[in-house]
């Protein structure tokens, strides 16, 4: 049953606290599927020791055979935070502010969010704009003596400047350390703005994974700006979303559907419409999940509770989930048919190119499933996956939104199924014990990465690519395009010296350093005596 969502608090629950998130394990899908299985588990306790053992995890005991065990990374080489997620969410509001209440640096990532945001604008056929962020800048005094006073003198020109229908105040780490009170200033700002101003505790060392980002920036909306008084809107469904292009319209137009897209290049009119919708969905439960249970829970907006719309099985079942609460069942299910119909040709003539082809999935955890189904619906084979989180509940605590595993069922399961979060060091292993054609990638840095190694990459941009029936087409040709250039991959590996010791390079397990973090000290050791020698 999921736990009802309190939207009398500022702050949220960081993920791993609420959903049990991990962002570190090694094994096959399947038995990540039976780990997460909490209620089960008690049945399997003894069993689920073993392997917990066996892959180096933590073996439970009493209540706490209901976590997931997760391996201990001794390094983090790369990663984002809440706080920038935050700003990817919430900066990319067409007509809000969002203040970034912080030291300059925590906004070295707006030059990257304002491409990403203009591409998403172009997209969805919006009027291109820049971002709308401001940074308080704080120094070395600020840090000493506070910065409340500069905080509030942002708010002021963020209203005379712009004159926006809402200001967010986004924490930093910083100003979590100094101890700011931007809910107090917010309290005693908004009257003088005449504003909602809506305070985001999203420091950076809140959660160690960035996707509780998303959830405190869909709760402050929740909070502030959804209409507490709706008056329901026939035939409008939301559907919580980044940047991707607007394919939803397409599938739900058939239905008599309207799409109000949220949160990423929305107004504050599409945010405040959210509780009028006669239904959520998203395209990726890990970013939607919360956003959806919210408008449930408080609002009278029912979620889809169903799997993702990827490959004919998702898709199918997705639509049917959407019928059922639209009261379109009949229509749908000829729509379906004449769907499957109209895009199998095609489907079938890609069947026969990637015969043998094999590919590799790195990205956000429930997409990275969405990714497979469409993979494995082409005909190529995947037997390994990079996901950079796990959740192994969602916040609707349905068990049709259970991604993953509905992955395994419906389409088998993957070998070689890795949780770790964006670490680029353990590549050369990833790919040495999986052999890949391509990878597709959705955090841009990690691409080079793999071209280094002699793999071609997809980085997906556009992450609306891959959803519905024509995303199996589209992601088809595209890789097709990605397959066409794997000379050039290998040409660049010879040319290419990677920045790790040999010695790593000629590891075999990714986590070598998780489970025996001695060989850290051994290696160590061999190389000072060689140095002495």
């Amino acid at each position: 049953m999921a736990k009802k969502i309190n939207l009398e608090m500022t702050s949220v629950e960081n993920r791993e606290m609420r959903l049990g998130t991990i962002i570190a394990w090694d094994g096959a899908a399947s038995e990540l599927v039976e780990e997460s299985d909490y209620e089960g588990r008690k049945e399997k306790k003894k069993g689920n020791d073993i392997h917990a053992q066996k892959h180096g995890g933590c073996p439970g005991n009493g209540s706490k055979a209901c976590r997931l065990c997760e391996l201990k990374t001794p390094l983090n080489q790369q990663t984002m935070c809440a706080n920038a997620i935050v700003e990817c969410q919430i900066g990319n509001l067409t007509d809000c502010i969002l203040i970034q209440h912080s030291p300059i640096g925590c906004a070295a990532d707006n030059a990257w969010f304002n491409l990403a945001f203009k591409m998403g604008l172009t997209r969805r056929h919006k009027p291109v704009q820049n971002l709308r962020i401001f940074c308080t800048n704080l120094l070395e005094k600020d840090m000493v003596f506070g910065a409340s006073d500069k905080l509030r003198q942002a708010i002021r020109d963020a209203k005379e400047r712009f004159n926006p229908k809402a200001i967010f105040i986004s924490m930093a780490c910083a100003t979590a350390i100094i101890g700011e009170d931007i809910d107090s200033i917010a309290d005693e700002m908004e009257p003088e703005v005449g504003v909602p101003i809506i305070p985001l505790h999203c420091e950076g060392f809140r959660s160690k994974h960035w996707s509780t980002g998303f959830d405190i920036s869909q709760h402050g909306v929740a909070q502030k700006i959804v209409n507490r008084n709706p008056k329901k809107q026939k035939g409008l469904i939301n559907i919580v979303a980044l940047w991707g292009t607007d394919y939803f319209t397409d599938i739900l137009k058939p239905l008599g559907l309207r799409v109000n897209y949220m949160i990423d290049c929305a107004n504050y009119a599409e945010l405040e419409q959210a509780s009028e919708a006669v239904a959520t969905s998203t395209f990726c439960h890990t970013l939607g999940s919360y956003m959806a249970t919210v408008l449930e829970q408080h609002f009278g907006v029912p979620q889809i509770d169903a799997p993702q719309p990827y490959g004919f099985a998702g898709t199918d079942a997705w639509l049917r989930a959407i019928a059922k609460i639209v009261g379109k069942e009949n229509e749908t299910e000829e729509y379906i048919k004449s769907e499957h119909e109209r895009v199998m040709p095609r489907i079938l003539e890609l069947r026969e190119k990637f015969k043998g082809v094999k590919g590799f999935i790195m990205t956000g955890s429930a997409y990275a499933h969405g990714l497979i189904s469409v993979l494995r619906e082409l005909g190529i084979e995947v037997d390994g996956s990079v996901v950079f989180h796990h959740d192994p509940v969602y916040d609707s605590g349905g068990e049709n939104q259970n991604s993953l595993k509905n992955l395994v069922e419906e389409y088998g399961d993957i070998p070689h199924y890795t949780v770790s979060k964006t670490q680029a060091y353990q590549l050369p292993q990833v790919f040495r014990r999986v052999r890949t054609d391509f990878v597709i990638i959705r955090h841009q840095g990690l691409a080079p990465e793999a071209a280094k190694l002699g793999i071609p990459a997809l980085a997906m941009g556009d992450e609306h690519i891959p959803v519905g029936y024509d995303g199996m087409i589209r992601t088809g040709e595209i890789l097709l395009d990605i397959l066409a250039r794997k000379r050039f991959n290998q040409v660049l590996q010879r040319h290419v010296e990677l920045p790790y010791t040999k010695w790593w390079q000629s590891q075999d397990d990714p986590f070598i350093l998780s489970k025996e973090p001695e060989v850290i000290d051994k290696a160590l050791s061999e190389k000072l005596k060689k140095k002495g020698a």
